[in-house]
């Protein structure tokens, strides 16, 4: 199985240790990603100011880059729902149309493809979860709050199965946090009290550690909780994970891998210990 491993441009010039952390987590689950030099962005920031004409050769050079390869992972569902969803304004063909439907957010990747449910590890914080709406209403990784009051999802289910860990619960689970692209620009007060009253629902309820899968959406609330010097660490929840794994035994789990056949192989996790 060929894992290709693409980083968002926020992420590389903002939050190297994400993409680490990335890189690291999958190596722990036991798959040897590899990280094309030549990889620039999905192309996303111009499409969402008007100028998706543009954005193609960006669409373009992203096929290019990762057609050979089985799966494409990132630490982004916004920049995976992107690919998926928008590259259909360029010719369909059989590159772009493998790219788009091999290309999986990191947390659809281990719990849709590894057939992983749960991790070992032990990180003994309160961590607050933000849903971000590409993530929820555009990947269906989590339950939406207006079709039913159950609040379930994959990244929580990994986050209950770390030893230690208490989810937070908030009283508005699933609200967009403002930030949403080029809007935090062109709309900048609600854009921010949208992210405010996000924070305060953490701080109201406990959180000492808030995550989430979109550091766009993260970046967005740490400047408030910077900016308001509150009690609050800000991490992805790769980081979270690759934490905890940090001094498993390496014999603990083991995943199953689906490869591009559809056939399944079994493989010990690889953790350093």
């Amino acid at each position: 199985m060929k894992v290709g491993l693409f980083i968002p441009c926020y992420i590389d010039q903002f939050y190297p240790q994400v993409g680490i952390a990335t890189y690291q987590l999958l190596e722990k689950l036991g798959v040897k990603a590899d990280f094309p030099r030549q990889q620039t962005c999905c192309g996303q920031p111009m499409a969402n100011t008007g100028c998706e004409q543009d954005a193609k050769p960006v669409y373009r050079h992203f096929v290019d880059t990762f057609s050979k390869y089985d799966y494409v992972v990132a630490p982004s569902g916004s920049c995976v729902y992107h690919v998926r969803k928008h590259y259909d304004v360029v010719e369909q063909t059989g590159a772009v149309q493998h790219v788009r439907q091999s290309t999986y957010d990191l947390f659809d990747f281990i719990t849709t493809v590894l057939g992983v449910t749960e991790l070992p590890g032990r990180f003994p914080h309160q961590v607050g979860l933000h849903l971000s709406c590409h993530g929820q209403r555009g990947l269906h990784q989590a339950n939406e709050s207006e079709m039913t009051p159950v609040r379930e999802g994959q990244l929580s289910r990994l986050l209950r199965s770390i030893d230690g860990l208490t989810l937070t619960e908030l009283n508005r689970n699933d609200e967009c946090c403002g930030f949403g692209g080029t809007f935090c620009i062109t709309e900048e007060a609600v854009s921010a009290r949208m992210g405010q009253d996000r924070v305060q629902d953490h701080l109201l309820n406990g959180t000492q550690v808030l995550t989430g899968g979109d550091m766009s959406c993260l970046m967005h609330l740490e400047g408030i909780v910077r900016r308001r010097q509150l009690p609050m660490r800000v991490m992805h929840a790769a980081e979270i994970f690759n934490a905890a794994l940090d001094g498993v035994a390496r014999t603990s789990v083991r995943v199953g891998l689906n490869d591009a056949n559809g056939t399944t192989e079994e493989r010990p996790i690889k953790v350093t210990i």
